[in-house]
């Protein structure tokens, strides 16, 4: 796979988000900021963000909805970058934020779900009713790691609720094509899950607590699991970190194609373009914004602006 480099120099980017423009507005998690990247690799500041913005989304009203992850501290890795290795010193707490790609104004929408103080929320997606799937990561600090969950919030603030909970580190979450399906990666476990969706912020019945839903992971040897997409014909595109790339999950589980990308934190992929068949992928230890031609299209979000 060819990759352009289209910026360098940012502060651990994540959460791409296509434009229609054809810019790509991401957070920068380390330098706690909104960025826009035009397409020539001009980068603009949208908007200055407390904590550590991390997940990004356009929702119906065509502002940007964004995971705040509390903050994270960083230390040198590798390949001369740098990788998070838990909660900053400064930590603000989790929060979903809303924020305008005009003004650069910031809005907290959400900082605690079902009486539990959101901890570190990560990946987020719209549903085509407008609602916010998002997941919690949980952090590590003190020597503890908390539970991840998943939730389901509108974005006007009125209503947020644990979807399910007891999870080990929820990452890039999306939806399948046809929105049936909640596809969740397990960063720690290297699981990719699949839940099945029968009515807005509502998944199927678990089951027992031994299948509480479909596993199409983990991957062998020692890789990570990070945000992802999902393509139009429903494969799963997760950014895999030390084995740094993109995995395909095939969406019916016949098996994993791996892209290599040269970062070890490759963090996530969105697709845009007019046909759909470009990706942007984010190579966050080394600070960098690649675009690449994708084989076939990708899945377009429920919103765009």
């Amino acid at each position: 796979m060819a990759l352009d480099l289209v910026c360098d120099g940012l502060g651990f980017p994540e959460g791409p988000v296509w434009m229609r423009d054809g810019s790509i507005v991401l957070v920068e998690i380390r330098s706690k900021r909104i960025s826009r990247i035009a397409p020539d690799g001009t980068r603009t500041t949208v908007a200055e963000v407390d904590g550590g913005p991390n997940g990004a989304a356009i929702g119906p009203d065509g502002a940007l909805y964004v995971c705040n992850n509390g903050g994270m501290a960083f230390v040198d890795a590798p390949d001369g970058g740098s990788i998070p290795v838990g909660s900053a010193a400064d930590y603000t707490g989790g929060s979903i934020q809303r924020v305008d790609l005009a003004t650069g104004a910031v809005a907290t929408l959400y900082t605690h779900s079902d009486g539990r103080a959101l901890s570190s929320p990560n990946d987020i997606v719209f549903d085509a009713h407008g609602g916010m799937w998002f997941t919690d990561m949980g952090r590590t600090a003190n020597h503890a790691h908390d539970v991840g969950a998943i939730h389901y919030a509108l974005p006007d603030g009125s209503a947020i609720r644990t979807v399910r909970d007891g999870m080990h580190s929820p990452n890039g979450i999306g939806l399948s094509p046809d929105q049936r399906r909640l596809y969740v990666a397990e960063t720690i476990t290297s699981r990719l899950w699949a839940h099945d969706v029968v009515a807005p912020g509502q998944i199927g019945a678990a089951g027992t607590i031994w299948t509480p839903g479909q596993v199409m992971g983990p991957l062998p040897g020692y890789q990570l699991l990070d945000s992802l997409a999902v393509d139009a014909q429903g494969d799963i595109c997760v950014a895999t970190l030390i084995n740094g790339g993109i995995t395909i999950f095939a969406a019916d589980g016949s098996g994993t194609t791996h892209l290599p990308v040269p970062d070890l934190a490759t963090t996530n992929i969105c697709f845009g373009g007019d046909t759909m068949c470009d990706a942007w992928i984010t190579a966050s230890s080394t600070g960098r914004l690649y675009k690449a031609r994708w084989p076939r299209p990708g899945l377009p979000m429920s919103f765009t602006a």
